[in-house]
């Protein structure tokens, strides 16, 4: 399986960007794509999960400023990013299992087994 993210930049405080991460080598609808992010000099978090049905979680801590979505026929999972803050300075990533996202575990880095390469995002103030 690999996975390819796309959609970072520059972006002043209070924009928005759109994060795509794409899904080959195996067959899409099969798969969990949650979303981390990395700060410098700290371990990944977790944001969001959506199963291939559409249900999908995200963190208190971007609840209702980051959404995560996906078009199954273009094997395609999306983060769409508002109200972004300098905080949300980050390196993006997405990440997939086979399976479905489960409320309590979604956010365990060890819980998935590949990867895409990252996304810069940086928020200006």
């Amino acid at each position: 399986v690999q996975l390819v993210e796309s959609g970072g930049g520059l972006v002043q405080a209070g924009g928005s960007l759109r994060l795509s991460c794409v899904l080959s080598g195996d067959t899409f609808d099969d798969y969990a794509i949650a979303w981390f992010r990395q700060f410098p000099g700290k371990e990944r978090e977790g944001m969001s999960c959506v199963s291939s049905d559409g249900a999908s979680f995200h963190h208190d801590s971007v609840k209702g400023r980051f959404t995560s979505s996906r078009d199954n026929a273009k094997k395609t999972v999306y983060l769409q990013l508002n109200m972004l803050r300098p905080e949300d300075t980050a390196v993006y990533y997405c990440a997939a299992d086979p399976g479905h996202c489960y409320s309590d575990t979604y956010y365990y880095s060890a819980d998935y087994a590949s990867w895409g390469q990252g996304t810069q995002v940086t928020v200006s103030s």
